[in-house]
């Protein structure tokens, strides 16, 4: 199976990809943003779209699409209260736009197939060196914040009465998870990106009971899913994506169970 360069960039290429989703991923699902991961999924479905219509490339169009967004609904969501209503009137206006984009472009149906649900086997290895450098500098800009980006996740409140200004904190994070959405949506698409970012970050919560174990059991969750999808697809020709949904379900699942016979 490794023999095929196509195998080895997608490997190559989805080892990154996870690493970066299973370490965001535990920072999305302690400060509560699973919904704003979904909705800037959707939103890098528009942006992909709209670089197809004038002829870029598609990540290029996720990364502009999916970061000014994050930094608007940062801004329009300073109180909790709105951040729901403010997400959702973004998601709205750019599903609608990338709807619109692809029904004005002259690409294949399967091309915009490719960008909803991802081709992670069909990437050349220069797109997979652009995705090793996007991971990587996910994981270096959360690296340097880990200490205040853990403090206002985990104890947003104990954050505020230090003095952290936890507005730019929480924009500063979501420029990172819009960078990681349009990563990850090469392996499983923009409309399940979720999955890497919600997933294997819950069942870790279930199962870690501190921060560093927590971002292991996330980070080895998505290793395991993504690797085991690929192994998966390749020998039955069914969809990578469908492999990998399935096992980080499994997963979550899993812990989900053994955290309530724990309790009980």
């Amino acid at each position: 199976m490794l023999h095929y360069a196509f195998m080895q960039n997608a490997f190559l290429a989805s080892t990154f990809i996870a690493i970066a989703s299973g370490i965001v991923g535990v920072f999305v699902t302690a400060r509560g943003t699973s919904f704003l991961a979904h909705t800037l999924s959707e939103i890098g479905f528009a942006g992909a779209a709209f670089a197809v219509f004038i002829g870029i490339q598609p990540l290029a169009g996720m990364l502009l699409f999916t970061i000014a967004s994050a930094v608007t609904v940062g801004r329009m969501s300073g109180k909790a209260s709105r951040r729901e209503a403010s997400t959702s009137a973004v998601s709205s206006l750019f599903v609608g736009a990338g709807i619109l984009f692809l029904s004005l472009s002259s690409a294949s149906s399967s091309y915009a197939t490719s960008i909803l649900f991802g081709s992670i086997v069909g990437i050349s290895r220069a797109e997979v060196w652009q995705l090793v450098i996007l991971a990587g500098f996910v994981l270096l800009t959360v690296l340097l914040s880990y200490r205040w980006l853990a403090f206002d996740s985990f104890d947003a409140i104990g954050a505020r009465a230090h003095g952290l200004k936890t507005n730019l904190i929480s924009i500063y994070f979501l420029v990172i998870l819009a960078i990681a959405v349009s990563t990850g949506a090469q392996i499983v698409g923009s409309l399940l990106v979720f999955i890497l970012l919600t997933l294997p970050s819950a069942a870790a919560k279930y199962l870690g009971r501190t921060l560093p174990q927590m971002l292991a059991i996330s980070v080895g969750a998505a290793l395991i899913g993504v690797w085991l999808g690929l192994v998966l697809a390749y020998y039955t020709n069914w969809p990578v994506t469908f492999f990998i949904a399935v096992l980080e379900c499994a997963f979550y699942l899993g812990a989900l169970f053994y955290h309530q016979r724990e309790r009980s």
